[in-house]
């Protein structure tokens, strides 16, 4: 089955980087661009020069992906953590683990929920006394717990599954007896495995895909605004664009923050995680609430205006963990600018509107306002349906399966949908990087 000549060779280099072909890298494949930015930053992060050393970065990675009980990144770190020469004691658990990796916890269990509440004491907890951490090495260590927090959404919102050699993976029989192809969360038109149907093994998380179309198969539920709508809408607010006072944008963001509260998750709580999961978690109860229920009336919402990734972030990165700013720059620009002109069949489609108002919704429910923004688009543009399904990508993703992937934005293509959840990955990941890197300045500069 046809691959183009770019993916394919982004293909080869990440195989020949971890050894094999992984699922997230596979379905992020619809989108080359985005994909050679992403492997590039995974891995410098977890490979490349840096404070921290090989074995802590993978176990942070675990440490990460357990609290939203993402198993199979958790499988993948494990393995590369005992290939970098990691203590096995170290996987039975957090109390197996050196006291300084363990004084990490507070600041991974709060930026993957309530990123607010961070600030300058948990910085001065970790730099200070006995088994102290140079800032170099928070914020290498704080560039992967984002990183990894913001992959557990794709990983969930796309439905990935295990791979073949990982508890609860599920294959292809072969036609020709030859090796097993692993089932993905990806269309078969573009990527390379089997269309054979899957064996019939009772796993509880399956995930499987219907192999008949590009496009997303219909779902039993509301109506939804049909693209051609969309496109109308868009057209609108173009040509009429909007002048609005400070106070009138204001109460827009308010209003759209106070609707996003309301707005439950998908699926139900999950059950409490496995034992193997389990053991790399503490506190498991503390999980996402809703910023605009927040209980500390100190805590305001986080202006862009005031500390930026552009302005502030990006140069401070950059100077506290050698070049790692470039990359992340490239690879948020990249997602965020990321456009084919295309909305499911249409061509010539501006989607820079939909795009943005995917992005600042997202980042409004992490409390982070951008001050130049009119609000008022998210709901001309998302629809309910939408914001609940971005909303759990984004907070709840352990929440998310396969079927509430396809009851969104049913007319769209498989490409475009992966690209919305890449839009959450890093909107994600720049919203706690903004959080952490505003915390680590405070401690610098007071």
């Amino acid at each position: 089955m046809y691959v183009n000549a770019v993916t394919h060779t982004l293909f080869v280099d990440a195989f020949l980087q971890n050894n094999r072909l992984d699922h997230v890298t596979q379905v992020m494949g619809y989108h080359p661009a985005y994909l050679d930015h992403f492997l590039r930053t995974q891995h410098f992060i977890l490979r490349g020069d840096g404070p921290l050393p090989y074995d802590y970065r993978h176990y942070i990675a675990i440490m990460a992906s357990g609290r939203h009980q993402c198993n199979y990144l958790i499988a993948l770190q494990k393995q590369e953590f005992l290939l970098q020469g990691g203590a096995h004691t170290w996987l039975k658990g957090l109390d197996y683990i050196p006291q300084k990796l363990r004084n990490l916890y507070d600041i991974n269990k709060i930026l993957a929920h309530q990123p607010w509440l961070l600030n300058k004491s948990h910085i001065e907890k970790l730099t200070k006394g006995k088994d102290s951490w140079s800032l170099a090495e928070v914020v290498h260590a704080i560039v992967i717990l984002t990183h990894f927090h913001s992959l557990c959404s794709f990983v969930f919102s796309c439905g990935v599954n295990q791979e073949v050699d990982q508890i609860g993976a599920h294959t292809y029989p072969a036609s020709d007896g030859g090796t097993n192809a692993t089932a993905i969360c990806v269309d078969p038109s573009n990527i390379n495995i089997s269309k054979s149907q899957p064996k019939d093994i009772p796993i509880s998380n399956r995930k499987d895909w219907k192999y008949s179309s590009n496009l997303s198969p219909p779902s039993p539920t509301e109506p939804e605004v049909g693209i051609t709508t969309l496109m109308q809408r868009m057209k609108t607010l173009s040509e009429h664009n909007e002048e609005c006072t400070p106070v009138e944008l204001t109460k827009r963001f308010e209003n759209v923050e106070s609707q996003s509260a309301e707005l439950g998750a998908v699926g139900a709580e999950p059950q409490e995680a496995p034992a193997d999961i389990c053991v790399f978690v503490e506190d498991p109860s503390f999980i996402y609430h809703d910023f605009a229920k927040r209980h500390d009336d100190d805590i305001v919402t986080f202006r862009v205006q005031d500390y930026s990734w552009d302005d502030h972030g990006y140069s401070l990165v950059n100077r506290l963990y050698n070049d790692v700013g470039n990359l992340l720059d490239d690879k948020f620009k990249t997602a965020y600018n990321l456009t084919y002109y295309t909305m499911g069949g249409r061509t010539d489609v501006d989607t820079s509107r939909f795009r943005r108002a995917i992005w600042n919704y997202i980042q409004c429910l992490l409390g982070i306002r951008h001050d130049d923004y009119n609000y008022g688009e998210i709901n001309q543009l998302l629809e309910r349906t939408l914001k609940t399904f971005i909303k759990s990508a984004c907070c709840y993703p352990e929440r998310v399966t396969k079927k509430d992937y396809d009851r969104v934005l049913r007319e769209f293509k498989h490409s475009e949908k992966v690209h919305v959840n890449l839009m959450v990955l890093e909107a994600r990941m720049q919203a706690e990087l903004l959080y952490a890197l505003r915390t680590v300045n405070r401690y610098m500069t007071n």
